[in-house]
């Protein structure tokens, strides 16, 4: 069981569940917009058994399956959304937090401080013109944690 916090399009919890038929997913989305999104391309993508929830972390994690794993992929720095999460997943389980904004970088920086795990920065450059030459413009860096819950 995986719960994809953030989902946005739901292409993690999607992608998970395409992996083996005996995988479940919750993906888990604030905007009703983008949970819409999440659900049509969960259609189109054969997995149609994905499941939606519409609401904020923390608040919209209550009474959920427990999970193997967590992605976080939104709402990280959300009071008491990571709390809730580790507190969650099972033991053994595996966080997986991505972070592209200072505030949420902070957090896992402090999470990766007390708990442990791996932080690992990831960065994309694109090529693109530069006068009339061509340069790499640099998109924005996510910073990942990962943990595995003893």
């Amino acid at each position: 069981m995986l719960w994809d916090v953030g989902a946005g399009s739901g292409s993690i919890g999607i992608e998970w569940m395409l992996a083996h038929p005996s995988m479940r997913a919750i993906a888990i989305e604030a905007r009703a917009d983008r949970a819409t999104r999440i659900r049509r391309n969960a259609a189109a993508f054969g997995v149609p058994d994905l499941e939606v929830v519409e609401g904020a972390a923390p608040k919209a994690l209550a009474g959920l399956a427990t999970p193997d794993a967590v992605f976080v992929g939104g709402g990280a720095s959300d009071e008491g959304a990571l709390d809730t999460v580790i507190a969650a997943l099972r033991p053994g389980g595996r966080l997986v937090v991505n972070a592209v904004t200072l505030q949420t970088e902070g957090e896992l920086i402090g999470r990766h401080a007390t708990l442990g795990g791996t932080l690992t920065r990831i960065a994309i450059s694109r090529a693109d013109r530069v006068g009339g030459k061509t340069g790499w413009r640099l998109g924005m860096p996510v910073t990942q944690w990962v943990w595995v819950k003893p």
